[in-house]
């Protein structure tokens, strides 16, 4: 099953509800905020991360895409503008850090699943977890038209019991949370915890790139996609979170990991605390599905590029997906699932600034390098607006890492000096060991792909 070739069938509202999910999924998950960091402060970085981290970020990859709109995304522009070491170490790094991600939703969907059914044994969570691994693993392998496909109404129907819960309490407002910015006095290592989370939260814009050459006219559709789930993320995560907080019914105890059915119960009855909690469990069922078509593809074109074994690259004849890449990240996840998010959100964090600060070079290095490139949409304002966009991000890139503590500071140094590591063993695996031959899709930035070119009509 080597022989088959990539197929360029995602669309502007499927990648969109893949954006949608790679970035956010919804506000399940914000709930451990308002206790951490208190509700004025809490809302001031749900409106103020978007703007200064989420919207730059995007311009950035939007640019990026339209001009090199080629399968791997952030990979190949890095490969583009700093060479193989910085390519590989920049897929390598956001692979392993999709270990800590990733592997989140199983235990998530889970736990909200537990909200009907409060006594299920360890061995049934398992098994519940192995099961939902298993499915949206399947569907990954059956082609990206049918994983965008069911993107699509998973973000429809995650979002939808947001929409009635907002519309439930809008008429019901009777305090101010932002007249006490915080429970605890602010200083500087707070707010960089909570930013880091925030950034958590609001991170991820790059990430859909990687499947760019199975996109179709993938320099419009992937900018197109960007703003279109840019707005609606943001608005998803400050309304309810500011209309619940401004809602009387809601004890302040309801706050914490799964705490949006018992809030929606509050605010609007037990139907609505049902409803918002099956959103729940379908905004884990679209993480996960999305994040493994998204990150899968790391290894995949690593490998097609001779810097991963051979058999990663390896395309489904049928489906015309990245079927190896797919199932071992798949079995890496279930693996890592074990662990804990609260132990590891600061981690992820680190990783997956580290990344993009390369990124970010990259973006700065290939504006002046090669300006003659053709970039059918570009980020505004000259050199002036790119060193902009550019900054901005980068700046609290390098705050959350400054912050993230010494233990995570050191996990996250020992993880990123793994990649000159395995570099060095990939290096020496292509030039004598059979175990690290190009895959059958080199040749060529984004390797060949079947159906019409990047200029094909939109869906």
């Amino acid at each position: 099953m080597t022989s088959g070739r990539l197929k360029r069938e995602l669309g502007v509202v499927p990648l969109a509800a893949i954006v949608f999910f790679n970035v956010s999924g919804g506000p399940y998950g914000l709930e451990d905020l308002v206790p951490a960091f208190g509700p004025g402060l809490t809302l001031l970085l749900l409106v103020v991360t978007p703007v200064l981290w989420s919207l730059p970020v995007a311009l950035v990859v939007a640019e990026l895409a339209a001009a090199m709109p080629d399968e791997g995304g952030y990979v190949t522009w890095t490969r583009r503008a700093f060479g193989d070491f910085w390519a590989f170490q920049v897929g390598w790094w956001s692979w392993i850090d999709s270990f800590v991600d990733v592997a989140v939703y199983p235990a998530l969907f889970v736990e909200y699943v537990a909200f009907w059914s409060p006594a299920m044994t360890a061995l049934e969570r398992w098994l519940l977890a192995v099961a939902f691994i298993v499915a949206l693993t399947a569907l990954n392998v059956l082609g990206v038209r049918p994983t965008g496909r069911a993107a699509v109404v998973l973000a429809a129907a995650a979002l939808v019991p947001v929409i009635a819960l907002v519309d439930a309490g809008a008429g019901q407002l009777t305090r101010r949370p932002w007249t006490s910015l915080a429970l605890e006095p602010v200083d500087v290592t707070t707010i960089g915890l909570g930013l880091a989370v925030v950034m958590w939260n609001y991170s991820g814009w790059d990430t859909p790139s990687t499947a760019l050459g199975e996109t179709r006219a993938p320099e419009h559709t992937f900018r197109r996609a960007l703003f279109v789930a840019l707005p609606i993320i943001a608005l998803s995560y400050a309304l309810p979170v500011a209309i619940a907080l401004s809602h009387d019914t809601v004890d302040a105890r309801a706050w914490g990991t799964g705490g949006w059915p018992r809030i929606a119960s509050a605010m609007g009855g037990a139907w609505l605390g049902h409803a918002v909690a099956v959103g729940a469990v379908v905004s884990t069922v679209g993480l996960f599905l999305s994040l493994l078509l998204t990150n899968s593809r790391l290894p995949y074109v690593l490998a097609r590029d001779g810097q991963f074994p051979g058999a990663l690259a390896a395309v489904h004849a049928r489906f015309g997906t990245p079927w190896v890449a797919v199932v071992v990240s798949a079995a890496i996840y279930a693996l890592f699932a074990v662990f804990s998010f609260k132990e590891l959100i600061v981690l992820n964090v680190w990783l997956y600034s580290l990344a993009l600060l390369v990124e970010l070079a990259a973006f700065l290095r290939l504006r002046a390098s090669a300006p003659g490139m053709t970039r059918p949409w570009r980020v505004p304002g000259g050199w002036a607006g790119a060193w902009v966009t550019a900054l901005l991000p980068a700046a609290l890139a390098l705050l959350a890492m400054a912050t993230a503590g010494w233990r995570n500071t050191l996990a996250g140094v020992g993880a990123a000096l793994t990649g000159p590591l395995i570099y060095a063993v990939v290096r020496r695996g292509t030039r004598g060991g059979p175990g690290f031959t190009p895959g059958p899709e080199r040749g060529g930035l984004g390797g060949p792909v079947s159906g019409p070119p990047s200029t094909a009509s939109r869906r």
